[in-house]
This record gives structure tokens, C-alpha cells and sequence, in this order.
């Protein structure tokens, strides 16, 4: 019987990229994309989040299925620009990235966190949006390896950060 440990990195099938949006200014309209360029240290290219610079929302992802649980809970349809987030991924458990690598296209990103929903959610989906996104936001990442994500790529679990941290690092280097 296998562990918690090994149940972590058993994902039954690898996802896929279903949307990618970017948001070019602070609160501005959402741009929907075919595809992007990560960039190591910084995020997306073209994305609001990736001029500033900020190392633990570089990149944030919502699973799609969630959008309708989110729809149910507000009474109308929730379209992934809606959520405010960069990615939409089909066919795996974002939640379970956190603390994670994965690749989605050519890039890897890093799972830092959740992707908590904000005030503007009200203004988005109506009254009780921040709510209904509440534990459906998604998750936060950082772009480990630079690539290009686009619309149909696979989403695949590399591993646990700390695990490939230390399979990474150079000789003598924990």
C-alpha cells in the first residue's frame, strides 16, 4: 500500500491548459491569449503581475471545473476572466500543485500557494462573489524554467519542491 508521501505524486492523468488571460494594467480588462511567454523571476509576458515583479504571484492558475461550482454558488455563469486569474486548466487537481513543480507547455512553474480570492470579486460576479471563490481560487506559482504556455498544452506534476531543489543543486549543495 503506498504512502501519503507517494499518493501526493500520483495524479491520475496530466491536465490541460483550457484559457490563458493576461491583465496588461492594475484592474484593467482581461486579454484572452492562444498563448504566452513565462519568464523566470518575473511571470507572464504582457501580465500586470509580471511588471512588478512580485516572486510568489507570477503566475496564478484556477481548475476549470471549479468555475462551475463558483456559477452555482453566485446563480449565473462564470467565465474564466471573471476569476481573475492567468490560467484555466482542465483534467487536474490544481490544489494538489501547491509546493509542487509542474510543466504546463514549455515552461515549469512552482506552486507557491493558494490564490485567494479578493474584494473585486464582488464586482465581478456580484454580491457574494468573494465567497463563492472562497477555496476555488486556485493557486499562486513562480516560473522556475521560462517557456511558452499555450491553450490545449498538458499540465504535468514534476515533483515536490524540495525534491527537486536538491535533485537540482550542484554537487556538494543541498
Amino acid at each position: 500500500m503506498p504512502d501519503l508521501h507517494e499518493l501526493r505524486g500520483t495524479f491520475p492523468s496530466p491536465g490541460r491548459v483550457d484559457w490563458i488571460g493576461l491583465s496588461p494594467a492594475r484592474r484593467g480588462d482581461i486579454e484572452v491569449v492562444a498563448s504566452v511567454q513565462a519568464e523566470v523571476g518575473t511571470g507572464l509576458r504582457g501580465d500586470h503581475h509580471a511588471s512588478s515583479g512580485r516572486s510568489k504571484r507570477q503566475v496564478t492558475l484556477i481548475q476549470a471545473e471549479h468555475l462551475a461550482v463558483v456559477a452555482a454558488l453566485v446563480g449565473h455563469p462564470v467565465a474564466p476572466a471573471d476569476a481573475r486569474r492567468n490560467v484555466s486548466v482542465s483534467g487536474i487537481n490544481v490544489s494538489a500543485l501547491r509546493d509542487r513543480r509542474f510543466r504546463v507547455g514549455g515552461a515549469v512553474l512552482e506552486g507557491t500557494g493558494p490564490a485567494h480570492p479578493c474584494s473585486r470579486m464582488e464586482e465581478t460576479l456580484g454580491p457574494g462573489g468573494y465567497n463563492a471563490m472562497r477555496g476555488h481560487g486556485g493557486i499562486t506559482a513562480r516560473v522556475v524554467q521560462g517557456g511558452r504556455i499555450s491553450v490545449g498544452d498538458d499540465v504535468r506534476d514534476l515533483g515536490p519542491t524540495s525534491t527537486i531543489e536538491t535533485a537540482d543543486a550542484p554537487e556538494g549543495h543541498p
